[in-house]
């Protein structure tokens, strides 16, 4: 995803840089002042932070990861486990899940997307384990291991580069 980006510099402006989604244009407001390479930099980490935005609602409205992972969690754990949330996410680019299991929360790396349902299901399995066991210990790798794809979900994420031992 690229979008277009227009920069309007204003005289009225002094040190703030404001951006703004309109229609598929990020528009940039800038002081007229600042130097054109410092301005630059400015745009590529608005311009990233909107797309990584964009990406992340288009995600979660593409896949609804809550019945997804309400369906895992009846067929895995017999329905008892409570999720407070659950949705993708564009800041895990080295983890493949993350689970807050006090609050309930599950985060997906968007990365996960445009892998086989089966590996994302895998990890919602795994993050969901966590809520009952937090450590990765035996007794959780027994839980984990529910899931009849869960060897062959690794050995994939291995084989893509994703080390078992960066995260979850």
């Amino acid at each position: 995803m690229s979008l277009e980006v227009k920069i309007v510099r204003s005289q009225n402006r002094q040190k703030t840089i404001s951006a703004r989604l309109v229609g598929d244009v990020i528009q940039i407001t800038a002081p007229a002042g600042i130097p054109q390479d410092r301005l630059d930099e400015i745009v590529a980490k608005l311009k990233a932070r909107i797309e990584k935005k964009l990406q992340k609602k288009q995600l979660n409205a593409q896949v609804d990861l809550h019945d997804v992972a309400h369906k895992l969690n009846h067929k895995y754990f017999g329905g008892e486990l409570k999720i407070e949330s659950i949705e993708y996410s564009t800041n895990q680019n080295t983890v493949h899940g993350n689970c807050n299991y006090k609050n309930k929360t599950i985060r997906i790396s968007h990365r996960l997307a445009n892998m086989p349902e089966w590996v994302r299901d895998y990890v919602i399995v795994h993050e969901l384990a966590h809520i009952i066991e937090p450590n990765h210990g035996e007794s959780f790798w027994k839980i984990v291991s529910r899931y009849e794809l869960s060897e062959r979900a690794r050995g994939f994420l291995l084989a893509k580069g994703w080390e078992e031992d960066v995260g979850c």
